[in-house]
């Protein structure tokens, strides 16, 4: 079974390694990535305020001056750990036991808004980059999509479970069968404990070692009740209910 996972926009200072972008998931993305750091880089480089700001969705000069940076210099660490944000705080990789740090990093795919499709231990450096914003005259989302039959043949013999929010279908939406999930509290669909339980629910699913959507159904997970489960066309929605 493989986990589809959101980034955030906010990320991790630091790093250890020198970045080498052949080593991420899919060398054939190599020349599109390249395409996209290339007019990412040109842009730092013209240091207009304006386009900066639009670029990274920020307002404040020394938060956008903080990100004008050279990101292909910069150190890299793992993805799952470059990310912060709701889903992560609560995943909370680095205090996970080794086996399931491993299970994170062999079955988690992220989907980058710049890099694209990302094993969870890919080696990334710091960058930013606002949810759905365009890098100059390119939309990656477009380009990335372009080359989303390489996530179909990667995943042909997984089961798929999808965490992401529903804008990243514009990167990447299976073909085969999969399942979303759903969170509901008093009646209502909730969208932070949804980033939240996000988190949970992949903790618990890794460190319980599970590898098929049937044993993930099996799965306890505390405060979280199933309270439906809807299929149309190839997708397969769990509705969990918050207690």
């Amino acid at each position: 079974m493989k986990i589809l996972l959101a980034p955030s926009e906010t990320k991790t200072q630091g790093g250890a390694d020198n970045f080498i972008l052949e080593s991420l998931l899919f060398n054939e993305l190599t020349p599109t990535r390249k395409i996209l750091l290339h007019k990412y880089i040109n842009i730092l480089q013209k240091n207009s305020f304006k386009e900066l700001s639009k670029m990274f969705g920020l307002k404040k000069e020394s938060d956008i001056n903080y990100h004008n940076r050279d990101i292909i210099h910069e150190l890299t660490m793992k993805a799952i750990e470059r990310y912060t944000g709701v889903a992560f705080d609560y995943l909370n990789y680095k205090n996970l036991n080794a086996t399931s740090q491993i299970y994170i990093d062999n079955n988690v795919i992220l989907c980058s808004n710049l890099f694209g499709f990302l094993r969870a231990n890919d080696m990334i450096p710091e960058y930013r980059l606002k949810q759905g914003a365009s890098i100059g005259n390119l939309k990656p989302e477009k380009l990335y999509k372009e080359k989303s039959y390489l996530m179909d043949k990667y995943l042909v013999d997984e089961d798929i479970l999808d965490l992401r929010s529903r804008f990243y279908d514009k990167l990447y939406k299976p073909t085969k069968p999969y399942t979303t999930l759903k969170f509901i509290k008093d009646r209502k669909v909730v969208s932070h404990w949804a980033k939240a339980y996000r988190g949970i629910v992949l903790k618990e699913i890794a460190n319980a070692n599970i590898n098929s959507l049937e044993e993930f159904m099996k799965l306890s997970i505390e405060n979280l009740s199933i309270e439906d489960i809807q299929t149309k066309k190839n997708k397969t929605e769990i509705v969990y209910n918050i207690s």
